[in-house]
């Protein structure tokens, strides 16, 4: 299997180099020359899999040689080690758990399965990489778990000061070791543009091995595309058809689905559900996309204001916004809306859904509310609610019991560097390092 650039289709490479280098050299994202579709037979057993085994099926198909078979299965054992369950709210309306892993959000199981990926590459040309990576807010403690103490692989983590919550920050910078944490004076954006240019510039690139642990990776995308099919196991009645409703920012987890529909998964729609910083929602509804400024809101880990993921998704359909559109709805959501589908999804199910996950909540249901057949909803509820404890619980009006994970890293020190948002500053920062 080759891999691509997004800016430009003559430019390939393997897996090894995708996932080590993470931008292709023109800043083009990498992208598989092909999506391989999955047998039917796969389908037919699919409840006979553990999600160890679906992701072995899945991710084996686009790694080839450039893995060998049992050192893939040995980083997929350590990568999946905890579950993707289903919770049904009602017959055909579900919550897709993805906060079970060790920093209670979703991005675990990618940034487990590229840390791993990472260090047999790494430990293979016995060279130092240098990992920059923007953050929202999970993104960050995701990758400095995931990483940590991991030999030859040193992490810098740039997150937008005062811009996520408390809990957050305090996972991403109370580690120490290989893992530093950069406070940008500025947006997500503005992270994400510090690291884009940091891949491009050459007194950089000549002096430091880089590459990236977000959803620019592609070996990010892959592991968050598996509990898609781990989803569709689970489901009751599978010839329903699905309505996969996705919280949405840098559209990495919903690039993840598309790829994972590609392969054959059946996907009756996609909702890409964004909140007040509704980029992607303008685009599909317009068919022109513009850069803003993103803003702050409760659902942070969506405050994306340029998708970096948008190049992959227009790939994936020819930049045809029709076609984008037959597969993809999008609508958006305020902070009033988020406040008022944590209190319905708690008083109609007894259920507590995080900040973002309600917004995936209220898109599905206005999605619902446009068609007359019976559907499969599921929903992706991306971070533990204690993670945003203070408006969950202000919202509710109830307590919620902090996971002895997030305990721990309340309790530690924070360590992080501030800088601002001038590249030049930044750039000077890692040359010194």
């Amino acid at each position: 299997m080759k891999f691509f650039s997004t800016h430009n289709k003559n430019i390939y490479t393997g897996f090894e180099e995708a996932v080590i280098n993470g931008l292709a050299p023109d800043g083009g994202l990498y992208m598989p020359e092909e999506i391989p579709v999955l047998d039917s037979s796969f389908f037919d057993k699919i409840n006979e899999y553990n999600i160890n085994e679906i992701a072995f099926r899945i991710i084996s198909r686009f790694t080839g040689d450039q893995i060998k078979e049992p050192d893939l299965q040995e980083i997929i054992n350590s990568s999946f080690t905890f579950k993707a369950p289903l919770y049904q709210l009602e017959k055909g309306k579900c919550i897709l758990e993805l906060f079970h892993g060790p920093t209670l959000a979703f991005k675990d199981f990618g940034a487990r399965f590229m840390a791993r990926c990472m260090e047999h590459f790494v430990k293979k040309r016995n060279i130092v990489l240098n990992i920059l990576v923007a953050t929202s807010g999970d993104t960050g403690s995701a990758v400095a778990n995931g990483f940590y103490n991991v030999e030859g692989i040193n992490v810098y983590i740039l997150y937008p000061s005062g811009k996520v919550s408390f809990i957050q920050e305090q996972q991403l910078t109370t580690l120490d070791k290989n893992i530093t944490a950069l406070e940008i004076n500025g947006t997500f954006d503005d992270c994400q543009r510090l690291v884009k240019q940091a891949f491009v510039d050459p007194g950089i690139k000549n002096r430091m091995n880089l590459s990236s642990a977000n959803s620019i990776n592609i070996s990010r995308l892959l592991p968050q595309s598996v509990y898609y099919f781990e989803s569709y196991k689970q489901l009751e009645n599978k010839d329903k058809g699905t309505v996969f409703s996705v919280p949405s920012g840098n559209l990495g987890n919903l690039t993840a689905g598309i790829i994972a529909h590609k392969m054959g998964l059946p996907v009756k729609k996609f909702i890409g559900a964004t909140n007040s910083n509704d980029t992607f929602t303008k685009y599909i509804k317009t068919g022109r996309f513009e850069a803003v400024s993103s803003h702050r809101t409760y659902s942070n880990a969506m405050d994306v204001g340029n998708p970096s993921n948008l190049d992959r998704i227009k790939t994936l359909y020819d930049a045809d916004i029709f076609n984008i559109r037959d597969n993809i709805f999008s609508v958006s959501h305020t902070d009033h809306d988020t406040l008022e589908g944590i209190k319905e999804v708690y008083e109609k199910y007894n259920y507590i859904i995080d900040p973002h996950g309600a917004v995936g909540y209220l898109a599905a249901m206005d999605y619902k509310d446009m068609l007359t057949e019976s559907c499969n909803y599921v929903i992706l509820e991306t971070a533990h609610p204690a993670k945003f404890r203070d408006i969950v619980e202000e919202t509710l009006g109830i307590e919620i019991e902090l996971p002895e994970r997030l305990k721990t890293s309340l309790e530690k020190k924070k360590h992080s560097i501030k800088l601002s948002g001038n590249f030049d500053e930044f750039k000077e920062f890692l040359l010194e390092q």
